[in-house]
């Protein structure tokens, strides 16, 4: 299989299309001020072609942060993309589009995936779908885009999941996550006074979320919103950790972008070396793959902000780009089967 792609710094469809051509899947990552008139150019450029979309930078070899970025998979796939709609309240309202469009693609083992685009309620949407993918066996990663909207095939659908199933006709995929979080030893957390709601953490061992963040850390309240880059929180299911980022401050408490349940055992993660967990990340997918045609990533905004402070992120996408075609999104959360976590990247790999 081949993926083709992209870019225009300037927003200019027509630009990153050049070179396109003969598209099975098109994905485009728009900047919101255009995002409506790049979905409708998109299909008027490639009529008929299953396409999927949402607003989010996009990235190869860099950044495009205010442009428009096309990733097209060109050929050796089957592919079957759709919408399902009010995910926010009814994610299980359309699901039979899903569950039909998987039975067009006809599966096989271990060269299926889904590429998904979410506007929100990710967690229980993906929970929604992990029936089928356990049924047919099909691997999925994507994550959600800004603005709460994304498109699918010429139109936009607000509060909805745009999904594109790929069936690689050439060999096999494979989906992975990479977290470059570990437990700060000796730190264990039992939440209390939690509101599901807004996944809101009132205290920490009895005490005020706020306050012992603060004191483990040693920083001050405005420090918060920044640090959540290096300590978020975290929660250990077995031998996986359930990544929990820092939203903002609230009265005595703690906002966060997953939800915390009372008497949930968490604990305070530091970041580890990047460029160590991006070679085990090479290192386990060259270990998996003999040939590499192309890989499609997501990369928690979060993340973005930590390397581009650090100075790391061209570093990153150029270790990235050595396995081969290597492009994706900046997104607002990752999806990684039927997990929904934080502050991680997750990619497809496609032989």
């Amino acid at each position: 299989m081949k993926v083709q792609y992209g870019a225009s710094e300037t927003g200019s469809l027509s630009e990153a299309l050049k070179g396109i051509t003969n598209p099975k899947l098109l994905i485009l990552l728009s900047a919101g001020d255009r995002f409506e008139e790049n979905v409708k150019q998109l299909e008027e450029a490639f009529p008929g072609v299953p396409s999927i979309g949402c607003i989010a930078m996009g990235y190869s070899g860099k950044v495009t942060e205010k442009g428009v970025v096309i990733t097209a998979f060109t050929e050796g796939v089957t592919v079957a993309t759709g919408v399902l709609e009010s995910v926010s309240t009814m994610p299980a309202r359309h699901i039979e589009r899903l569950e039909k469009d998987v039975d067009r693609v006809r599966p096989g083992k271990e060269n299926t995936a889904i590429i998904d685009l979410c506007a929100g309620n990710d967690a229980c949407v993906l929970s929604t779908i992990l029936p089928i993918l356990e049924k047919h066996g099909i691997q999925l990663m994507g994550g959600t885009g800004d603005a709460g909207k994304v498109s699918c095939n010429g139109k936009v659908y607000p509060d909805a999941m745009a999904y594109a199933i790929v069936k690689n006709e050439t060999g096999k995929v494979k989906t992975y996550k990479e977290n470059i979080y570990v437990p700060k030893e000796g730190v264990r957390l039992v939440a209390s006074k939690t509101n599901r709601s807004d996944y809101y953490i009132g205290e920490l061992n009895g005490r005020s979320a706020k306050q012992v963040y603060m004191e483990l850390l040693n920083i001050k309240e405005s420090d918060i919103a920044t640090q959540t880059f290096k300590n978020p929180l975290g929660k250990m299911i077995g031998n996986d950790i359930c990544i929990i980022s820092l939203k903002e401050v609230k009265g005595s408490g703690l906002c966060c972008f997953r939800q915390v349940n009372d008497s949930d055992i968490l604990t305070l993660l530091e970041a580890r070396d990047m460029d160590e967990v991006a070679q085990h990340t090479i290192d386990q997918i060259r270990s998996d793959f003999n040939r590499i045609s192309a890989v499609f990533s997501v990369n928690c905004l979060f993340r973005y902000l930590m390397f581009t402070d650090n100075g790391t992120l061209a570093p990153y996408l150029k270790k990235m780009s050595g396995l081969g075609m290597h492009c994706g999104l900046v997104g607002y959360g990752e999806h990684y089967n039927g997990q929904f976590v934080n502050q991680t990247m997750t990619c497809v790999v496609f032989e």
